[in-house]
Protein backbone atom coordinates (compact mmCIF):
# COMPACT_ATOMS: atom_id res chain seq x y z
CA UNK A 1 0.00 0.00 0.00
CA UNK A 2 1.53 3.43 -0.90
CA UNK A 3 1.82 5.64 2.20
CA UNK A 4 1.44 8.81 0.48
CA UNK A 5 -2.01 8.06 -0.22
CA UNK A 6 -2.60 7.59 3.42
CA UNK A 7 -1.10 10.19 4.88
CA UNK A 8 -3.21 12.77 2.74
CA UNK A 9 -6.56 11.51 2.93
CA UNK A 10 -8.16 10.64 6.46
CA UNK A 11 -10.96 8.98 4.70
CA UNK A 12 -8.86 6.03 3.00
CA UNK A 13 -10.71 3.16 4.00
CA UNK A 14 -7.78 0.44 5.38
CA UNK A 15 -7.53 -3.24 5.12
CA UNK A 16 -7.70 -4.89 8.67
CA UNK A 17 -3.72 -5.65 8.12
CA UNK A 18 -2.57 -2.01 7.20
CA UNK A 19 -5.02 -0.71 10.12
CA UNK A 20 -2.91 -3.15 12.80
CA UNK A 21 0.26 -2.27 11.36
CA UNK A 22 -0.61 1.27 11.97
CA UNK A 23 -1.85 0.64 15.29
CA UNK A 24 1.55 -1.64 15.62
CA UNK A 25 -1.13 -4.80 16.92
CA UNK A 26 -1.90 -7.87 15.68
CA UNK A 27 -5.04 -8.11 13.23
CA UNK A 28 -6.42 -10.68 16.14
CA UNK A 29 -6.27 -8.19 18.29
CA UNK A 30 -8.48 -5.82 16.51
CA UNK A 31 -10.86 -8.87 15.89
CA UNK A 32 -11.06 -9.89 19.06
CA UNK A 33 -11.77 -5.97 20.01
CA UNK A 34 -14.72 -5.63 17.72
CA UNK A 35 -16.08 -8.94 19.26
CA UNK A 36 -16.28 -7.45 22.33
CA UNK A 37 -17.52 -3.85 21.05
CA UNK A 38 -14.37 -2.40 22.00
CA UNK A 39 -11.59 -1.07 19.95
CA UNK A 40 -11.22 2.15 17.48
CA UNK A 41 -14.71 2.20 15.18
CA UNK A 42 -15.01 0.17 11.98
CA UNK A 43 -16.94 0.41 9.05
CA UNK A 44 -18.61 -2.67 7.60
CA UNK A 45 -19.56 -3.56 4.56
CA UNK A 46 -20.97 -7.44 4.07
CA UNK A 47 -18.05 -9.09 5.39
CA UNK A 48 -16.01 -6.51 4.81
CA UNK A 49 -13.73 -4.61 7.38
CA UNK A 50 -12.46 -1.39 6.88
CA UNK A 51 -10.90 1.29 9.45
CA UNK A 52 -10.76 4.92 8.40
CA UNK A 53 -7.27 6.18 9.20
CA UNK A 54 -8.75 9.61 11.19
CA UNK A 55 -10.39 7.45 13.19
CA UNK A 56 -8.17 5.02 14.01
CA UNK A 57 -5.98 8.64 14.95
CA UNK A 58 -8.89 9.53 16.86
CA UNK A 59 -9.08 6.59 18.70
CA UNK A 60 -4.98 7.03 19.74
CA UNK A 61 -5.49 10.24 20.89
CA UNK A 62 -8.41 9.14 22.93
CA UNK A 63 -6.93 6.75 24.78
CA UNK A 64 -3.04 8.40 25.35
CA UNK A 65 -2.50 8.41 29.08
CA UNK A 66 0.06 10.93 30.47
CA UNK A 67 1.74 13.76 28.71
CA UNK A 68 4.88 13.30 26.38
CA UNK A 69 6.39 16.43 27.76
CA UNK A 70 7.90 14.73 30.87
CA UNK A 71 8.88 11.73 29.71
CA UNK A 72 12.27 10.83 29.09
CA UNK A 73 13.70 7.45 27.52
Amino acid sequence: MPPNIISHDADFLLKEDDAADLLNLSVRTLQAWRVRTAGPPFVQVGRAVRYRRRDLIAWIDANTIGSSSGWRS
